[in-house]
Protein backbone atom coordinates (compact mmCIF):
# COMPACT_ATOMS: atom_id res chain seq x y z
CA UNK A 1 0.00 0.00 0.00
CA UNK A 2 2.68 2.52 0.98
CA UNK A 3 4.84 1.67 -2.04
CA UNK A 4 1.84 2.06 -4.34
CA UNK A 5 0.91 5.44 -2.87
CA UNK A 6 4.55 6.53 -3.18
CA UNK A 7 4.73 5.46 -6.82
CA UNK A 8 1.35 6.92 -7.79
CA UNK A 9 2.09 10.39 -6.48
CA UNK A 10 5.54 10.51 -8.08
CA UNK A 11 4.11 9.36 -11.42
CA UNK A 12 2.22 12.66 -11.62
CA UNK A 13 4.88 14.87 -10.00
CA UNK A 14 7.59 16.65 -12.02
CA UNK A 15 10.92 14.82 -11.78
CA UNK A 16 12.59 18.08 -10.71
CA UNK A 17 10.18 18.79 -7.82
CA UNK A 18 12.08 19.45 -4.60
CA UNK A 19 11.60 17.17 -1.58
CA UNK A 20 11.16 19.25 1.61
CA UNK A 21 12.23 16.41 3.93
CA UNK A 22 15.43 15.86 1.90
CA UNK A 23 16.21 19.32 0.49
CA UNK A 24 19.05 18.13 -1.74
CA UNK A 25 16.77 15.65 -3.53
CA UNK A 26 14.45 16.00 -6.49
CA UNK A 27 11.46 13.77 -7.05
CA UNK A 28 13.62 11.66 -9.36
CA UNK A 29 16.28 11.32 -6.64
CA UNK A 30 13.64 10.18 -4.15
CA UNK A 31 12.29 7.63 -6.62
CA UNK A 32 15.78 6.27 -7.29
CA UNK A 33 16.53 6.05 -3.56
CA UNK A 34 13.54 3.85 -2.74
CA UNK A 35 14.19 1.80 -5.87
CA UNK A 36 17.70 1.03 -4.61
CA UNK A 37 16.48 0.34 -1.08
CA UNK A 38 13.76 -2.09 -2.13
CA UNK A 39 16.11 -3.83 -4.61
CA UNK A 40 18.67 -4.31 -1.80
CA UNK A 41 16.23 -5.76 0.72
CA UNK A 42 14.60 -8.04 -1.84
CA UNK A 43 18.07 -9.49 -2.40
CA UNK A 44 18.70 -9.78 1.35
CA UNK A 45 15.54 -11.86 1.78
CA UNK A 46 16.23 -13.90 -1.37
CA UNK A 47 19.76 -14.88 -0.29
CA UNK A 48 18.95 -15.29 3.43
CA UNK A 49 20.54 -15.93 5.84
CA UNK A 50 23.82 -14.91 4.19
CA UNK A 51 24.88 -11.28 4.36
CA UNK A 52 24.71 -9.36 1.07
CA UNK A 53 27.84 -9.57 -1.07
CA UNK A 54 30.03 -6.51 -0.56
CA UNK A 55 31.28 -6.64 -4.16
CA UNK A 56 27.86 -6.90 -5.79
CA UNK A 57 27.58 -4.64 -8.85
CA UNK A 58 25.69 -1.40 -8.26
CA UNK A 59 22.51 -0.89 -10.28
CA UNK A 60 22.53 1.69 -13.07
CA UNK A 61 20.20 4.65 -12.71
CA UNK A 62 18.06 5.21 -15.80
CA UNK A 63 18.23 8.67 -17.33
CA UNK A 64 14.55 8.82 -18.35
CA UNK A 65 11.94 9.31 -15.62
CA UNK A 66 9.53 6.79 -17.18
CA UNK A 67 12.31 4.18 -17.15
CA UNK A 68 12.99 5.00 -13.51
CA UNK A 69 9.32 4.44 -12.68
CA UNK A 70 9.41 1.11 -14.50
CA UNK A 71 12.53 0.04 -12.60
CA UNK A 72 10.87 0.93 -9.30
CA UNK A 73 7.89 -1.22 -10.27
CA UNK A 74 10.23 -4.13 -10.98
CA UNK A 75 12.17 -3.99 -7.73
CA UNK A 76 9.17 -3.16 -5.55
CA UNK A 77 7.32 -6.17 -6.97
CA UNK A 78 10.38 -8.34 -6.29
CA UNK A 79 10.48 -7.22 -2.65
CA UNK A 80 6.79 -7.96 -2.18
CA UNK A 81 7.20 -11.36 -3.80
CA UNK A 82 10.07 -12.28 -1.48
CA UNK A 83 8.21 -11.12 1.64
CA UNK A 84 4.93 -12.81 0.74
CA UNK A 85 6.66 -16.15 0.35
CA UNK A 86 8.70 -16.02 3.54
CA UNK A 87 7.98 -16.60 7.23
CA UNK A 88 8.94 -13.42 9.14
CA UNK A 89 10.59 -15.61 11.80
CA UNK A 90 13.15 -17.01 9.36
CA UNK A 91 16.75 -15.91 9.99
CA UNK A 92 18.14 -13.26 7.67
CA UNK A 93 20.93 -10.69 7.71
CA UNK A 94 20.10 -7.15 8.83
CA UNK A 95 22.17 -4.25 10.10
CA UNK A 96 20.23 -4.50 13.39
CA UNK A 97 20.52 -6.87 16.33
CA UNK A 98 17.28 -8.47 15.08
CA UNK A 99 18.38 -11.00 12.46
CA UNK A 100 15.06 -12.09 10.97
CA UNK A 101 12.99 -11.48 7.87
CA UNK A 102 10.50 -9.77 10.18
CA UNK A 103 12.92 -6.87 10.52
CA UNK A 104 12.69 -6.31 6.76
CA UNK A 105 8.88 -6.56 6.83
CA UNK A 106 8.68 -3.83 9.44
CA UNK A 107 11.55 -1.60 8.28
CA UNK A 108 10.47 -1.55 4.65
CA UNK A 109 6.82 -0.83 5.45
CA UNK A 110 7.97 2.17 7.47
CA UNK A 111 10.64 3.17 4.94
CA UNK A 112 7.98 3.27 2.23
CA UNK A 113 5.62 5.20 4.51
CA UNK A 114 8.13 7.94 5.34
CA UNK A 115 9.16 8.31 1.69
CA UNK A 116 5.50 8.33 0.66
CA UNK A 117 5.19 11.37 2.93
CA UNK A 118 8.25 12.84 1.19
CA UNK A 119 6.65 12.31 -2.21
CA UNK A 120 3.37 13.87 -1.11
CA UNK A 121 5.12 16.86 0.41
CA UNK A 122 7.01 17.35 -2.87
CA UNK A 123 3.70 17.21 -4.73
CA UNK A 124 1.81 19.35 -2.23
CA UNK A 125 -0.78 16.70 -1.42
CA UNK A 126 -1.79 14.95 1.80
CA UNK A 127 -3.43 11.56 2.25
CA UNK A 128 -4.19 9.76 5.53
CA UNK A 129 -1.60 7.63 7.34
CA UNK A 130 -2.72 4.39 8.97
CA UNK A 131 -2.63 5.08 12.74
CA UNK A 132 -1.55 1.55 13.72
CA UNK A 133 1.37 1.57 11.29
CA UNK A 134 2.34 5.07 12.41
CA UNK A 135 2.25 4.04 16.09
CA UNK A 136 4.58 1.13 15.35
CA UNK A 137 6.75 3.61 13.47
CA UNK A 138 6.97 5.81 16.55
CA UNK A 139 8.21 2.84 18.58
CA UNK A 140 10.68 1.82 15.86
CA UNK A 141 12.06 5.34 15.47
CA UNK A 142 12.74 5.60 19.20
CA UNK A 143 13.82 2.02 19.86
CA UNK A 144 15.73 1.11 16.69
CA UNK A 145 16.60 4.21 14.67
CA UNK A 146 17.46 6.66 17.48
CA UNK A 147 18.00 4.17 20.30
CA UNK A 148 19.30 0.64 20.42
CA UNK A 149 22.71 -0.44 21.73
CA UNK A 150 25.10 -2.67 19.74
CA UNK A 151 26.81 -5.54 21.59
CA UNK A 152 30.09 -3.62 21.80
CA UNK A 153 28.51 -0.50 23.35
CA UNK A 154 26.85 0.53 26.58
CA UNK A 155 23.88 2.75 27.31
CA UNK A 156 23.79 4.36 30.76
CA UNK A 157 20.47 5.92 31.69
CA UNK A 158 20.51 9.23 33.49
CA UNK A 159 17.20 8.81 35.31
CA UNK A 160 15.23 11.33 33.23
CA UNK A 161 12.20 9.91 31.42
CA UNK A 162 10.05 11.12 28.55
CA UNK A 163 6.72 9.46 27.77
CA UNK A 164 5.57 9.58 24.15
CA UNK A 165 1.79 9.19 23.85
CA UNK A 166 -0.05 8.32 20.63
CA UNK A 167 -3.35 9.96 21.48
CA UNK A 168 -5.37 8.22 18.76
CA UNK A 169 -4.19 4.64 19.33
CA UNK A 170 -3.47 4.62 23.06
CA UNK A 171 0.13 3.47 22.54
CA UNK A 172 2.74 4.82 24.95
CA UNK A 173 6.52 4.62 24.72
CA UNK A 174 8.80 5.41 27.65
CA UNK A 175 12.25 6.77 26.81
CA UNK A 176 15.13 7.32 29.22
CA UNK A 177 17.75 9.93 28.45
CA UNK A 178 21.36 8.90 28.95
CA UNK A 179 24.75 8.36 27.28
CA UNK A 180 26.12 5.86 24.83
CA UNK A 181 29.76 4.79 25.08
CA UNK A 182 31.82 2.18 23.28
CA UNK A 183 34.31 1.52 20.50
CA UNK A 184 33.20 -0.03 17.22
CA UNK A 185 35.53 -3.02 16.63
CA UNK A 186 35.08 -2.77 12.85
CA UNK A 187 36.18 0.84 12.48
CA UNK A 188 37.96 1.64 15.76
CA UNK A 189 35.66 4.65 16.23
CA UNK A 190 34.97 5.50 19.88
CA UNK A 191 31.71 7.06 21.06
CA UNK A 192 30.73 9.03 24.15
CA UNK A 193 27.56 10.96 23.38
CA UNK A 194 23.99 11.64 24.49
CA UNK A 195 21.55 8.88 23.62
CA UNK A 196 18.13 7.47 24.44
CA UNK A 197 16.84 4.07 25.39
CA UNK A 198 13.29 2.71 25.30
CA UNK A 199 12.45 1.35 28.75
CA UNK A 200 9.55 -0.16 30.63
CA UNK A 201 7.20 2.10 32.58
CA UNK A 202 9.36 3.19 35.55
CA UNK A 203 6.33 3.49 37.78
CA UNK A 204 6.56 7.22 38.35
CA UNK A 205 5.52 10.43 36.64
CA UNK A 206 7.49 11.29 33.50
CA UNK A 207 9.77 14.32 33.43
CA UNK A 208 8.17 15.31 30.12
CA UNK A 209 5.40 14.11 27.84
CA UNK A 210 5.22 14.38 24.06
CA UNK A 211 1.68 13.67 22.87
CA UNK A 212 -0.22 13.73 19.61
CA UNK A 213 -1.78 11.58 16.90
CA UNK A 214 0.55 8.78 15.85
CA UNK A 215 0.98 10.06 12.29
CA UNK A 216 2.06 13.51 13.46
CA UNK A 217 4.43 12.05 16.04
CA UNK A 218 6.00 9.81 13.40
CA UNK A 219 6.53 12.58 10.87
CA UNK A 220 7.87 14.84 13.63
CA UNK A 221 10.39 12.20 14.72
CA UNK A 222 11.51 11.80 11.09
CA UNK A 223 11.71 15.58 10.64
CA UNK A 224 8.90 15.63 8.09
CA UNK A 225 6.45 17.68 10.15
CA UNK A 226 3.07 18.80 8.96
CA UNK A 227 3.57 22.45 7.91
CA UNK A 228 0.47 23.37 9.93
Amino acid sequence: RESTLFRDVLATTPAVARVPGCPDWSGADLLWHLTEVQRFWAEVVRTRPAAPAEDAPAPVRPAAYDDLLALFDQHSAALLEQLRGTDPAEPAWTWSSEQTVGFTYRRQALEALVHRVDAEQAAGVVTPIDPALAADGVLEALDVMYGGTPPWGRFAGGGEHVRVDCTDTGDRVWVELGRFTGTDPRTGTSYDEPDIGVVADPGRAPDAVVAGPAALLLTWLWRRPDPD
